[in-house]
């Protein structure tokens, strides 16, 4: 399992992040979420509310990639992993308190990526290897 450094927390968390997600054809997708946040040291989370192409391939395949940049430093990360879908549990019901608290449409679902592996999007000779 990967582990986020300060520097990648702080690139997500205050920064835009991406996702890619690949329907069952092979067909990728890709797209901002507002709502990527830290989840702890070794997953990364975010808040589904439209349930679109995205929703529909996670849920076919469990695969998800989460690419920040932090374009004025010219450095960022891609995280890979696999999601869990939470829908009715404590996480689910955390992040429907936060949309009320927030003024936000409610999630339909809530995934958590556990990060298996982290690759360097700085320019340069490492760029798209995995850190090690």
């Amino acid at each position: 399992m990967a582990k986020l450094t300060d520097e990648m927390k702080h690139m997500i968390d205050d920064g835009v992040a991406f996702i890619a997600t690949v329907d069952h054809d092979g067909n990728p997708d890709i797209g901002p979420k507002m709502s990527i946040h830290v989840v702890d040291d070794n997953h990364i989370g975010y808040y589904e509310r439209t349930a679109g192409q995205h929703y529909r391939n996670i849920t076919d395949n469990g695969r998800l990639i989460v690419m920040v940049v932090d374009t004025a430093k010219k450095v960022g990360f891609r995280f890979h992993g696999p999601v869990t879908l939470h829908s009715d549990d404590d996480v689910f019901n955390k992040a429907v308190a936060f949309a009320d608290e927030h003024g936000t449409k409610h999630p339909v679902t809530v995934p958590i990526m556990e990060i298996t592996r982290i690759d360097s999007l700085a320019p340069g000779a490492n760029a798209g290897k995995p850190i090690e």
